[in-house]
């Protein structure tokens, strides 16, 4: 049977073994294993723009993006929004279902047309109880994004704003961007706002910082789009 994920205009909701099989989450089922998956999966496809869950909304789907690209946003008290993450090919979202939250703490949007497969929490529960190691294989993932995010944490300890926020762009880059000859492109716009919640600092103070690492030759803009050329030394 084939698998749809890489083609977002296609409009099957039904999920295959194929699927997931090439997803580290499962890299080490059998077969049968991938077939038994497929009976509790559902294909979503999303438009830019569209929302994959919302703030408030009850948390009970697990989401593994196959294409596309997802910004996790969050709503303030005040409407103010702020972006606080971002989700690539491979990587999981909702996993607020595991901790037994009632409701998602914050949005998550499709930033490009993106493709995921996903479980709701009943069926996914029962599928752990057939088979434990895919419980294990959620707590690899957590650590791993956990490990990411220290990273980003470490960053914003440094006394200067120009190699915080370099340090944050790196971390984005690694995770989301890809290799040029000359370092590391972020293919999609990130915007001051964006970048100020991300580093902890205040708009104004990004835009100047931004510029300096410009002008130093750290950074290469093209319209919005960053080339990351080399780390501070």
């Amino acid at each position: 049977m084939k698998c749809f994920c890489n083609d977002g205009t296609h409009s099957a909701s039904h999920t295959t073994e194929k699927c997931f099989k090439d997803l580290w989450l499962f890299e080490s089922f059998t077969e049968a294993q991938l077939q038994e998956l497929k009976t509790i999966g559902q294909k979503k496809t999303l438009q830019t723009g569209d929302p994959v869950f919302l703030q408030g909304a009850p948390a009970h789907d697990l989401f593994l993006i196959k294409s596309g690209r997802i910004k996790l946003c969050k709503v303030h008290e005040d409407g103010a929004e702020f972006t606080l993450d971002f989700r690539k090919a491979g990587d999981v979202i909702g996993e607020n279902m595991f901790a037994g939250d009632d409701d998602y703490p914050l949005s998550a949007w499709a930033m490009e047309d993106t493709v995921t497969c996903g479980f709701d929490r009943h069926g996914f529960n029962s599928l752990v109880m057939k088979h434990p190691d895919i419980g294990l294989s959620v707590i690899q993932s957590m650590s791993a994004m956990m490990s990411s995010m220290t990273g980003r944490l470490e960053s914003m300890s440094e006394n200067s704003l120009e190699k915080r926020l370099y340090g944050v762009l790196t971390h984005v880059a690694k995770e989301h961007g890809t290799r040029v000859d000359n370092g590391l492109a972020l293919n999609f716009p990130l915007t001051h706002e964006d970048l100020a919640f991300l580093v902890g600092a205040h708009r104004v103070s990004i835009t100047k910082a931004m510029q300096s690492l410009v002008r130093h030759g750290k950074i290469i803009k093209n319209g919005k789009k960053l080339t990351l050329i080399q780390p501070f030394s």
